[in-house]
């Protein structure tokens, strides 16, 4: 056992597992009483960097138990690693430990940053060899358990539009809305009993809205996916699968994730536009059953959504807030701090360091690039008053997670299997 999330645990009823047990089920897979005896791997469809694919699913995970959260939430306890399915392909099934490493860190500091995310359940180390062509080889391997608040993508319904099954298409959207949006955190309630056509016109809305939020707090946290299939996002707009991501180290909207995105197509700055690309492919997989101008109608707040979503990131990051409610003035705000970093060689996570409660805590943002942004701020609350005194801010480098602070991390367990830092 590597790792385990005892506050995840925690919100579905799992903190009492000792650890043999935990191992039972969480690397052997012995079913919960209760939920699946025999693990679900899915089948969807997705296009990729543009190009339709219907040969996707599960290609080395399962879905293996489900569970209610504190909230009332349905919770899915999904693997990665768990070895080969009907869906593998050529692939091996299996996971390397430094990809396991690698979404534990991801998956906590996305939290930590406010974004809507997945959360690392459980990783075990196998004991198996594999072999990679991008790591060197041969490489560590381990199972990895997220817990996701659902498992349905826009390539789930995708697949049914593809073989022309209106059907599935509708008995698939009455689940999603029966279980994610009949009494949703977020006001949006949608009733799954509803005519087809009101049902998905509903849904579309619902879902481009939460996955617009979705990226507006990516963008806030300088955070790149990598890989924005229409298979890799969740119908609850939930945050999920981190292979080659990135956090920046200074605003550059054209850094991109996957060494194979060649044409920068999901590279950082081009986040929003891949998203609302995705939504447009959902929206696709209804046209035959709603009109085409009500799907476009539900679809025109996609990036006020985002933006909005965006701009109380920010503020969020930079601890402040507002007597006054003015969208105007936070999407400025927001605008001109993009402005400076990019005007700047500032690393993206220092500024939010740095300017933290709206007042500069060092030196460097003196200069005619950083005005605009000040003055804004000038007029803002320091949300925390006592947060200044946290020992983040004693020290005078942002906490950050950039590719070479990520192979620092892993460089020690390669090396000498040292966990420490």
């Amino acid at each position: 056992l590597r790792y385990r999330n005892d506050a995840a645990a925690e919100s579905i009823g799992l903190n009492y597992l000792g650890e043999a047990e935990w191992i039972s089920h969480f690397g052997r897979f012995v079913p919960f009483a209760g939920s699946f005896e025999t693990p679900l791997a899915l089948c969807y469809h997705g296009h990729q960097f543009g190009h339709y694919n219907p040969d996707l699913g599960d290609g080395r995970g399962f879905l293996f138990a489900q569970f209610y959260d504190a909230a009332a939430r349905l919770m899915d306890l999904g693997t990665k690693g768990s070895g080969t399915t009907p869906f593998s392909r050529s692939g091996d099934g299996r996971l390397t430990l430094k990809g396991a490493v690698r979404e534990i860190l991801a998956t906590e500091m996305l939290e930590a940053l406010g974004v809507q995310t997945s959360k690392t359940f459980s990783v075990i180390e196998t004991g198996e060899s594999l072999h990679r062509q991008d790591e060197p080889s041969p490489t560590r391997s381990a199972v990895l358990v997220r817990l996701s608040h659902s498992h349905i993508r826009i390539g789930s319904f995708q697949r049914f539009f593809y073989h022309n099954d209106a059907d599935g298409i509708d008995r698939l959207a009455r689940h999603v809305a029966r279980h994610y949006f009949a009494d949703a955190a977020d006001g949006v309630v949608i009733n799954a009993d509803a005519e087809t056509a009101d049902l998905l016109a509903d849904l579309l809305k619902a879902i481009a809205a939460r996955i617009a939020a979705t990226v507006g707090n990516w963008m806030a946290a300088g955070f790149v996916h990598g890989v924005l299939n229409t298979d890799n996002f969740n119908v609850t707009g939930e945050s999920f699968d981190y292979g080659p991501w990135r956090f920046l180290p200074k605003f550059d909207p054209d850094l991109t994730a996957a060494y194979f995105d060649q044409t920068g197509r999901y590279s950082y700055g081009r986040q929003p536009e891949a998203a609302m690309w995705a939504v447009c492919r959902l929206a696709d997989c209804f046209v035959k059953l709603v009109p085409k101008s009500t799907l476009e109608d539900h679809l025109h707040g996609f990036y006020a959504t985002l933006e909005s979503a965006l701009a109380k990131a920010v503020q969020r990051r930079l601890g402040i807030a507002f007597d006054t409610t003015d969208d105007e003035r936070d999407a400025m705000l927001a605008r001109q701090l993009f402005a400076a970093a990019k005007a700047s060689n500032h690393g993206f996570d220092q500024i939010f360091r740095d300017l933290y409660g709206g007042v500069p805590l060092c030196s460097g943002y003196d200069d005619d690039v950083w005005v605009p942004l000040l003055d804004i701020m000038s007029g803002s609350n320091l949300v925390w008053p006592d947060a200044l005194r946290h020992p983040h801010f004693k020290n005078p480098r942002a906490v950050s997670l950039t590719i070479d602070e990520v192979e620092a991390l892993w460089a020690p367990i390669a090396a000498a299997d040292d966990w420490q830092p």
